[in-house]
Parts: structure tokens; C-alpha cells; sequence
């Protein structure tokens, strides 16, 4: 078997690998021809990347006659979405935010994007979803693949904003009926423990795509030389629509507070009407219990314990002032 050397795991890494013409007819192209195929005119070279080595990406990188410094930028773990100018290239970090199937918690990744004048390598990693439906799209409106890179890219970076879209869709319906909960019936120990778990995870949220907006502001305002001056105000929408999701995250996650600042304040009140009623009743308690603690003591002449009626009189007693505090608590709403 021939060595391919950093090419050696193509089959597991490389999604997909097409040059399309100015027609919109695409071919299959091998990552160890990328050079030879950039040298077509009027292509356009899109490859997508699924978790691929350093080694397969430095392959691609010195085939792309870029520099290496690029390479180990993209085999880099990004935390934030950002943009790095190289130049005759231009890669672009955004972050991934999908909600799994299986638990309904969000999953977390990204997914870059190597802009050239004629090409166009995308990189996922950790990300779920793949961007085959709208490569298909793509490919049935040659129109639109006419366009370039930037174009495409914008249509990507629209797919990741319609997935933010549908988190927060899935994570609305998971935070309604514990603001209900909360609300209702205050906090339990369980329903505090899921709540630390959303806000956290509205925290990464916030953090992937927060700086997205950003990103998209700067490639609508500078001049890259990868990016045509007609995508620019595609960017700038783009720009937008973050900056809507996020403050709809904001929004939910201000309403979770709320609802959390609800059930401390139902909390307190159950601790605070729980308290009252054992005051009231340890007051009332309390009469009998010192009636009961003077005749208890020893005293060698007690003139009323002589008298036919005194057992009478004092239960009498203990009964009328154990009454008389049962109802003015019961009127103070403490019982």
C-alpha cells in the first residue's frame, strides 16, 4: 500500500470534496489534488472536514500555498467565535450550539471556515449536524454556488444561527414548566439542582454566541480580501439575527431568575408562616406549663390548694387564657 502521509486518513475525515464549475456541476476531487484543481478557472473548491488530524490539516493547508502558522491555528480548540485575516485567506471561528435528541442538553462544538478567493474548507468538530442538506441546496441552484465562498459561508453561518434558534425553541419549552413549578410550589432540592444546570448552560450558550455578532459586524465593515464587497451586507444581517437570539436567551434567562426569585420568596413565606404558628402555639403551651411549675413547687403552705373548688378554678383558668390566645392568634392569622 503507498504511503499518503498526511493524507492517510482521508476516508475518515474529509466529508465531502467537490470542485463545481460556472454551471453548478460538481466533481469530486482527492484532497492530494487540491492544488492541481484550483488551477481551473472560474471553479469554486469546497471541502468539508469532520474532525480531521493536525497532520491532514497542515496536508491541505501546503497545498493552499498558505502559511503554517495557519494550520496550527486550525487544529486549535477555539472557546469564542472570531476571525483571523491571512491575507489571501481569511478563517473565520463560529461555535455550535445543538440540542441532543437523546437528553435535550445542549451540545457544543465548532465549526470553522477557511475563506479563499476560490475555495471554501469547512471544519467541524464536535458538531452534530452536518451541512449535507444545504450543500445539496447549493448544488441545485448553480446561481447562488456562483457567488463565491463569502456567499456560502453566509449561508452556513445562517444554518448555525437557525440551530441557535431551535436550542432556545427546545430550551423555552424545558424552562416554562419549572417557572410554573417555582412559582407555584418554591423550590425543591431537585428542581434547584436542574435550575443551577440551565443557568450554567444558558452561561455557554450566551458565550458561543454572543461573540458571533461580533465576528459578523467585522466582516461587514472591513475590507478582506477573501470577502466581495456584495456579501458584505449579508454579513451584516447575519450580524443581526445573532444579536436577536441572544437577547431572546436573555430574556429566558431573566424570566428563570425571576421564577427562581419567586420560589426563594414562597420559600420564606412557608418558613415564616411555619414559624409563627409554633411561636403561637409554645405561647399558648406556655400558660399551663407556668401554672403547672408553680403548683409543682413545694411550698409548705399554699392557703388554695385547701379549697374545695381550687383544682376547678385553675383549670378553668389555664382553659380561659389557653382560649382567649388561641383565638387573637387565630385572628392574627398566625393559626
Amino acid at each position: 500500500m503507498t504511503d499518503l502521509g498526511p493524507f492517510s486518513d482521508v476516508s475518515a475525515a474529509v466529508v465531502a470534496s467537490s470542485l463545481y464549475s460556472p454551471d453548478g456541476q460538481g466533481r469530486a476531487v482527492d484532497v492530494t489534488q487540491i492544488s492541481a484543481a484550483l488551477k481551473a478557472e472560474n471553479s469554486f473548491l469546497w471541502v468539508g472536514l469532520l474532525d480531521p488530524t493536525p497532520s491532514l490539516i497542515d496536508g491541505i493547508v501546503a497545498q493552499l500555498g498558505l502559511v503554517p502558522e495557519l494550520g496550527q491555528d486550525m487544529a486549535a480548540k477555539h472557546r469564542v467565535a472570531k476571525v483571523m485575516d491571512y491575507g489571501a485567506a481569511l478563517l473565520v471561528v463560529a461555535m455550535t450550539v445543538e440540542v441532543r435528541s437523546t437528553d435535550g442538553l445542549p451540545a457544543f462544538g465548532e465549526t470553522q471556515f477557511l475563506i479563499g478567493s476560490n475555495y471554501l474548507i469547512t471544519l467541524r468538530r464536535g458538531a452534530v449536524a452536518s451541512h449535507a442538506a444545504l450543500r445539496q441546496r447549493l448544488e441545485s441552484r448553480p446561481d447562488l454556488l456562483a457567488q463565491g465562498s463569502a456567499f456560502v459561508v453566509c449561508e452556513l453561518l445562517d444554518l448555525l444561527i437557525d440551530r441557535y434558534n431551535l436550542a432556545h425553541d427546545m430550551f423555552e419549552q424545558a424552562v416554562e414548566p419549572m417557572e410554573q413549578a417555582m412559582i407555584l410550589r418554591g423550590l425543591e432540592k431537585l428542581k434547584v439542582r436542574r435550575l443551577y444546570q440551565l443557568r450554567r448552560d444558558f452561561q455557554r450558550m450566551h458565550n458561543a454566541i454572543a461573540p458571533l455578532g461580533e465576528v459578523c459586524r467585522r466582516l461587514s465593515h472591513r475590507e478582506f480580501l477573501p470577502i466581495k464587497a456584495a456579501a458584505r451586507p449579508l454579513f451584516a444581517d447575519l450580524a443581526d439575527r445573532v444579536y436577536r437570539v441572544d437577547r431572546l436567551l436573555d430574556n429566558l434567562g431573566d424570566g428563570l431568575s425571576f421564577a427562581f426569585e419567586a420560589g426563594m420568596l414562597i420559600e420564606q413565606a412557608k418558613q415564616t408562616e411555619t414559624t409563627r404558628r409554633l411561636a403561637a402555639w409554645a405561647a399558648i403551651l406556655a400558660v399551663p406549663t407556668a401554672i403547672a411549675g408553680i403548683y409543682g413547687m413545694n411550698f409548705e403552705y399554699m392557703p388554695e390548694l385547701q379549697w374545695k373548688y381550687g383544682y376547678l378554678v385553675i383549670l378553668g383558668l389555664m382553659g380561659t387564657i389557653c382560649g382567649t390566645l388561641f383565638y387573637k392568634f387565630r385572628q392574627a392569622k398566625w393559626l
